[in-house]
Order: C-alpha cells, then structure tokens, then sequence
C-alpha cells in the first residue's frame, strides 16, 4: 500500500506572510514538516505544494522537490485544503488514492 503526504504551503498567508520559510533555530519551518513525512513509516510519496518559488526552493533544499507551483485559484484565503490535495492528485494523476 502507498500513502501521499501533500504538505500545503501557501505564500500568502496573512498573519506572517512566507511564514513556512523562516526560520526556526536555524531551519525553515518547512523543512521540520519535510523531514517529519521522510521519517514516517507509512508515506511512500511526499509533494508539497505552495504558489511560491521562494517556498519550492527551500522544500526543494530540504529534499522534496515540488512538481508544480500550485495555481492562484488554489492559493487564496477561501482555498481549501481538500483543493489543495485534490489538484496535486489531479496534477500527479494519483487518483487511485481516492
């Protein structure tokens, strides 16, 4: 059996905008989230997906390259996070996992 992480990583936030890359002793937040799913004994398949470069070179630092920028329709304050899993689903053609 396979099991997908999709981490959601959204540029925009309001409260602390790029929030998922500053950093925290030293790391980008982002990356504690990377290292925690590649550590996992049940995730086959980690994708993180975020609307912004900045972010995708940091996960990509961390050793999890997005596949995509995530698209702007995703990546507004109403989006939800079934979106978000959904179109990297889509985006990866993984629907057996639903």
């Amino acid at each position: 059996m396979k099991f997908l992480a999709v981490i959601p990583a959204r540029g925009g936030s309001k409260g602390i905008p790029k929030k998922n890359i500053k950093l925290l002793e030293k790391k980008p937040l982002i990356e504690y989230t990377i290292n925690d799913a590649k550590n996992s004994k049940l995730i086959t398949e980690i994708v993180v997906s975020t609307d912004n470069q900045e972010i995708a070179i940091e996960a990509e630092i961390a050793g999890c390259k997005p596949p995509f920028i995530r698209p702007a329709e995703f990546a507004q304050d109403t989006s939800t996070s079934l979106e978000v899993v959904q179109h990297a689903i889509d985006f990866l053609n993984l629907k057996m996992f639903f």
